[in-house]
């Protein structure tokens, strides 16, 4: 049995890639080794405790569920038919079912199976002390039906690294031939909705935007502008939290990385998840080049944005870009113009919210929900009164400020516990 399942794996095609994954290659390095004649009892045996190994160092002892998660992760030449509307051709599905049988096979085979196998060829020295063994778990599982379930779902859940992360950052790289590599974010900000505080009418904004996006409608750019540390940013991570189940993916980029927005757009046109593109604490200086980037895509170039992407940004002004009074005073003959372009750039983004310093109430009101949240004993006229206190020494009232006095304050009552 399982030499000749070693031998179906070694024919694989359309799943190739799988090869690539070290978990998966010493379990197909063991089925080798377990199906020859002649393979000394030794060697049998490290290979078994090889791959043993890899599959714990993946932070699992369940075979199924891994491989069931690599082959659904996996980027085929499935995924790319369907990703681009198109009917896979009958030879490659045919291949890919085939294979699936195989890998459910692969998938169903435990420790148990793994050691009574040896047992029955006689290497009775390697399964005599079965409480010195190391095990995996393991059961049958279809990974035909499964696979071609979630391609009818690709909207919903992606493919490939699409569908195994959530959160991404764009990095500038000489290695690769877009000038770009997508980073994934393995442990992303979980901040969520119902954890922001005040500023209800500016999150339903966004919350409305998006939706528009995921429903296929044409949604709008959105700069997200005010005081620092109103939660702007918060916002944007939560809504991507909120809907990442739905399709939604979210990009990070800097100010440096925004000349290769139409690669990044060419890249995403033809995915069939959406994507907002998000730009933190972003600003220009007069003359910037990133400026005249980011005013083309906004304005509609020959490489427009598709219909699955957003670009959120975020800023603490306005305008944008930064200008002295000396630079507005400057002798260019049409100044004025140029004054305008620069100041107008806020305008192109088709939705601009305001999120301004709270106010004392505000203030106040999300200080109270952190501290509940926390679950600190100190009275609530207390935490008021400190609150304003830490407030004057950060130079104003934030979403931001409260929550450094609150954090401040649990581990005060913590340290006041031991």
């Amino acid at each position: 049995m399982f030499g000749d399942l070693h031998d179906r794996l070694d024919e694989l095609a359309v799943f190739r890639s799988l090869e690539d994954d070290r978990v998966f290659r010493a379990f197909h390095q063991l089925l080798r080794i377990t199906g020859e004649r002649g393979v000394d009892w030794w060697t049998r045996k490290t290979e078994f405790y090889r791959f043993v190994s890899q599959l714990y160092q993946a932070h699992t002892d369940n075979w199924t569920e891994y491989l069931t998660n690599l082959v659904l992760f996996t980027e085929t030449p499935c995924t790319w038919f369907v990703a681009n509307g198109l009917a896979i051709p009958e030879t490659i599905r045919n291949s890919a079912r085939r294979e699936l049988r195989y890998l459910s096979k692969t998938a169903g085979i435990s420790s148990a199976m793994m050691k009574q196998h040896y047992f029955i060829m006689g290497y009775g020295e390697f399964t005599g002390h079965e409480g010195l063994q190391p095990d995996w778990q393991a059961e049958e599982t279809d990974l035909e039906t499964l696979y071609f379930e979630r391609l009818g779902h690709i909207r919903q859940y992606g493919f490939g690294i699409w569908a195994k992360y959530k959160m991404f950052q764009m990095k500038l790289s000489d290695s690769s031939e877009k000038g770009y590599i997508l980073k994934p974010v393995s442990s992303p900000d979980t901040i969520q909705l119902h954890e922001l505080v005040g500023y209800e009418p500016q999150r339903k904004q966004v919350v409305d935007n998006t939706k528009a996006l995921l429903n296929g409608l044409k949604a709008s750019n959105i700069l997200l502008y005010g005081s620092a540390g109103t939660g702007k940013s918060a916002t944007v991570k939560a809504v991507a939290n909120l809907f990442a189940q739905d399709g939604l993916r979210l990009i990070e980029l800097s100010k440096n990385e925004l000349h290769l927005l139409p690669e990044l757009l060419e890249e995403l046109h033809t995915n069939p998840l959406k994507f907002v593109l998000f730009i933190d604490d972003l600003s220009f200086q007069e003359n910037d080049d990133d400026f005249s980037a980011l005013k083309a895509v906004l304005e509609g170039s020959i490489s427009a944005r598709a219909n699955n992407t957003v670009i959120y940004a975020t800023s603490n002004r306005r305008h944008i870009v930064r200008e002295t009074f000396s630079q507005r005073a400057g002798d260019e003959i049409h100044r004025n113009d140029t004054v305008q372009e620069t100041i107008s750039l806020s305008e192109r983004f088709g939705i601009q919210i305001l999120f301004d310093k709270p106010n004392k109430d505000l203030y106040l009101e999300i200080v109270r929900n952190l501290a509940e949240e926390a679950g600190l004993r100190t009275n609530a006229d207390t935490i008021a009164r400190q609150a304003e206190q830490f407030a004057m020494r950060k130079s104003g009232r934030s979403a931001r400020a409260a929550k450094q006095f609150v954090e401040q304050l649990r581990c005060a009552e913590y340290q006041e516990e031991s």
